[in-house]
């Protein structure tokens, strides 16, 4: 029987931000994966990645060997659209729940209005409905994990919930930590929906008001850190008999000042990458219009929730 945990921190041990952290995991040591921490169960399963704040334009100036091997075997638009505003709280919140902000309540970064009770997030109804799942979070912008009165988006019935704090730490290495400990959960535990957050190119684009050298050297991280996961889920000893589904995504785009908040095309245009097995069948990316909510419905359905467990706005991105 498989052993589920609640975990809740603000800090991360030194060692975890090895970046030969997943070597280790694909030939031994401490991260290899343990036949007593792996169910060994098969079946559809779920990574959403979510980069802070990054341009599609300049995302395919950056490179990003990782991101482009998947998008080159899978489905990618650089054309889809986020929220108005295009702001981060709203953003993200859509993202994890499948609903507009007219819906959801959040209209800026103080999360006031919200309302997940009613429109929770992808991870938190995949325990209401699946419950016999395994669902993991790690991310370094605290409010998607620790907001008092009614609840963050990332809630306490996700079974792993794993928060650093990106302003305590600096937003590079916590992005390490953050991808280093997922990296080590996805190849040793038993996931089958999972949400890793990485927020350093946009609080490095704020901090340097530009989407320069610093801007684009983030994003080249961030990619970096994408491929610790997808190694770790190479990893597993069952990753033959398992269908995942990666998802990759932004919350916004970035004025050339750095900011963002407004309609323009830079702000409100996102990318949405997917890949695994599943996408052989979806229609072309670009042959319908992508939004940023379609990005949880296509986790449920993948993972064979029902979508009529919950009030969505979006549509799976293979249903089109």
């Amino acid at each position: 029987m498989t052993t589920r945990m609640r975990a809740r921190s603000r800090e991360v041990p030194a060692a975890l931000l090895l970046p030969l952290l997943c070597s280790i995991a694909l030939g031994g040591g401490a991260c290899s994966p343990s036949p007593d921490t792996i169910s060994g169960r098969g079946g559809a399963k779920v990574l959403l990645i979510g980069i802070d704040g990054v341009r599609p334009d300049v995302l395919a100036e950056v490179s990003t060997p990782v991101m482009d091997s998947l998008a080159a075997g899978g489905w990618y638009t650089a054309e889809a659209r986020t929220t108005t505003p295009s702001v981060s709280g709203p953003s993200w919140s859509s993202m994890l729940t499948g609903v507009w902000p007219a819906k959801h309540g959040v209209v800026d970064n103080s999360f006031e209005g919200r309302r997940y009770a009613e429109y929770p997030g992808f991870l938190t109804l995949v325990e209401r409905e699946r419950p016999d799942l395994a669902t993991f979070a790690v991310l370094d912008w605290m409010p998607l994990a620790s907001l008092d009165g009614g609840g963050p988006v990332l809630s306490d019935e996700i079974d792993t919930l794993v928060a650093v704090d990106g302003y305590e730490l600096g937003w590079a290495e916590a992005d390490s930590v953050v991808a280093s400990r997922a990296a080590r959960h996805l190849a040793s535990a038993d996931a089958d929906a999972a949400f890793v957050y990485l927020g350093n190119p946009d609080e490095t684009s704020h901090r340097h008001g530009s989407i320069g050298v610093e801007y684009r050297e983030a994003i080249a991280l961030s990619d970096r850190h994408v491929g610790w996961l997808v190694e770790a889920l190479r990893a597993r000893p069952a990753h033959a008999e398992e269908d995942w589904l990666v998802l990759i995504s932004t919350d916004h785009g970035r004025r050339e000042d750095g900011g963002h908040g407004g309609d323009s095309p830079e702000e409100m245009t996102i990318f949405i990458l997917a890949s695994g097995s599943a996408v052989r069948s979806w229609p072309a990316a670009g042959s319908e219009p992508a939004y940023i909510v379609d990005i949880p419905v296509a986790a449920l359905h993948h993972l064979g929730v029902p979508l009529d467990a919950g009030d969505f706005d979006g549509t799976p991105l293979g249903n089109r």
